[in-house]
């Protein structure tokens, strides 16, 4: 990781584990269809209204801060994506999953239907989009799949197996399945295995990041 020059305009793009996966495949699957934008190294607080040197200047400390050099990590960039809201809009939306933490025994299975306060309507809270689901480590689950949404890119990647290890995956849905692992031999010498799961929803882009826990059961 590193620094980037802000003196000029920079694009600076990698493929994360997810495309070098698809790429790897060479059946067509990889194809970039959508971007997005983010500010994750920008501090808004540096803005300075009181700037002796006037209007010009009130921004002058954030359009200085370094930009960091693209790196293929979900859970450490690309974190706060820039997204279009209603007008009117007055609290960000959130997602609510119902769990602060996800701890499953070996074998045991979990569905999760997200919800996103604070948008659209408070009896409104599913988006029809539908959320994307990414599980950092994919070999801690013998089943994540999402149901709900049936786009194409949706059945593709919820028909999607890993390749590797410690690989993550994507699945979209309006409700995601979790089904734990049995294999014993990915717990070493350890009682459990630990992970994460983040939760995007498609419409909002709301986003939420919690723990993943698999407790062995089988000796």
């Amino acid at each position: 990781m590193g620094y980037l020059s802000n003196a000029v305009v920079t694009v600076d793009a990698i493929l994360t584990k997810k495309g070098r996966e698809l790429l790897a495949r060479g059946d067509g699957s990889f194809k970039i269809t959508q971007f997005a934008l983010a500010d994750d190294e920008i501090d808004y607080t540096l803005y300075n209204p009181n700037h002796t040197s006037g209007s010009a200047y009130y921004g002058e400390a954030i359009e200085n801060m370094p930009l960091l050099e693209a790196f293929p990590d979900e859970n450490q960039i690309m974190k706060y994506k820039l997204v279009t809201l209603p007008r009117g809009t007055s609290k960000l939306p959130i997602l609510d999953l119902g769990y602060a933490a996800i701890r499953l025994k070996q074998g045991a299975s979990l569905a999760i239907t997200p919800q996103t306060l604070n948008y659209l309507s408070s009896t409104n809270t599913f988006e029809a989009g539908g959320y994307v689901a990414t599980i950092a480590d994919a070999r801690v689950l013998t089943n994540f799949n999402g149901v709900g949404i049936n786009t194409a890119e949706a059945t593709a990647l919820n028909s999607t197996t890993t390749l590797g290890t410690n690989v993550s995956k994507t699945v979209i849905g309006t409700s995601i399945n979790l089904t734990a692992t049995t294999v014993n031999t990915l717990f070493g010498d350890n009682t459990s295995l630990q992970t994460t799961i983040t939760v995007i929803g498609r419409d909002s882009g709301a986003r939420v990041t919690i723990p993943v826990t698999i407790i062995k059961v089988n000796q």
